[in-house]
């Protein structure tokens, strides 16, 4: 792929120039490509001139999320690159492995820690695709396969190769994945209400902050969402009468904060969200120990890219979690039921 960035970028003029994506580029989301390829440019730059509708590809509009095919032709708008603007520029991300829970040639799969986003973007500067590909200088392809929200700990899966990135996404889509989370909230949660079928819709706070809730099906930004609920625990904490439900919750769709969502809409908030909680109930679990939002990734499933074979992957409670718990629950979440 020949190189967009000008040899003398602080006296040659500035133009718009033309890119056209390899194969090995294939599948990345297109802030992630711009960035590697964009070397020198802050990363609100790079975020800015998406927006404006300057980056197009095959002429149309684009947003920062779309995945970039071979053959794409991509339109960049004069960007000027100074060997002098390194202060304005976005430094490189620290390099940070993260607790193995499965490797071969095509995939990998961490366990990710809660407080870490899993890409720069959004007033954040790097993640954690960001922190591995600093990691592993010699990976030619690192991409994530799927998202977790930046306060969700668990298996976020990446891919070593297009093939595989492209394979398992199919997999997500088609909904051929199973994806369990561990949810404590608040209140005993019924036995038999085990299946939410609420769809959602996006909007902007004031502030311009995303958020998410459920509307009606005739709603015109209505998206579906289904998500499964089994109880796994009913407790109180130490000291409290209040009692608190540990959920099993599967999501058969994956739609923006739909866990949290969905189950603070039936009125038992996830422990420590500060988005759909409770804010006098978080303070509480804050003295108790809960420095986070009690939502876990735990389980995933999916069909090996390569061998088809069925994969299971498994990552524990984090400690600052497990300990909120009765000892034998946590006992129990060890088994494989």
């Amino acid at each position: 792929m020949k190189n967009i960035i000008g040899a003398k970028p602080d006296t040659a003029a500035a133009e718009v120039r033309f890119l056209t994506v390899d194969t090995e580029s294939a599948g990345q989301r297109l802030d992630n490509f711009l960035f590697r390829h964009l070397k020198g440019v802050p990363k609100t730059h790079v975020y800015r001139i998406i927006r404006s509708g300057e980056v197009r590809i095959n002429k149309g509009r684009v947003q920062a999320e779309t995945r970039i095919e071979a053959g794409d032709v991509l339109r960049l708008p004069p960007v000027r690159v100074s060997a002098r603007s390194e202060e304005g520029a976005t430094p490189p991300a620290p390099a940070r492995e993260f607790p193995l829970l499965y490797e071969d040639d095509a995939l990998l799969a961490i366990d990710k820690p809660a407080g870490v986003a899993v890409h720069g973007g959004s007033g954040v500067s790097f993640g954690v695709i960001e922190q591995l590909r600093t990691a592993r200088p010699g990976a030619k392809f690192l991409e994530l396969v799927h998202r977790l929200d930046r306060e969700t700990s668990g298996v976020l899966l990446v891919a070593k190769k297009r093939s595989a990135l492209v394979a398992l996404q199919d997999q997500f889509r088609e909904r051929e994945t199973g994806k369990t989370y561990l949810a404590l909230v608040d209140g005993e949660w019924p036995a038999s209400r085990k299946v939410l079928d609420a769809p959602l819709a996006k909007y902007l706070l004031p502030d311009g902050e995303r958020r998410v809730r459920v509307v009606a099906k005739d709603h015109a930004d209505a998206m579906r969402a289904v998500t499964l609920v089994r109880v796994k625990a009913r407790f109180a904490l130490p000291g409290e009468s209040h009692p608190m439900s540990l959920l099993a919750v599967t999501i058969k769709t994956g739609r923006t904060h739909q866990i949290r969502v969905h189950l603070a809409s039936e009125g038992h908030a996830i422990s420590g969200d500060d988005k759909y909680g409770n804010f006098e109930r978080n303070r509480a679990l804050q003295k108790a120990g809960l420095k986070r939002m009690f939502l876990h990734a735990w389980r995933l499933q999916f069909n090996h890219p390569s061998t088809g074979e069925r994969i299971a992957v498994e990552a524990m409670l984090p400690p600052e979690l497990a300990r909120l718990l009765p000892p034998a629950t946590v006992l129990e979440l060890s088994s494989h039921d």
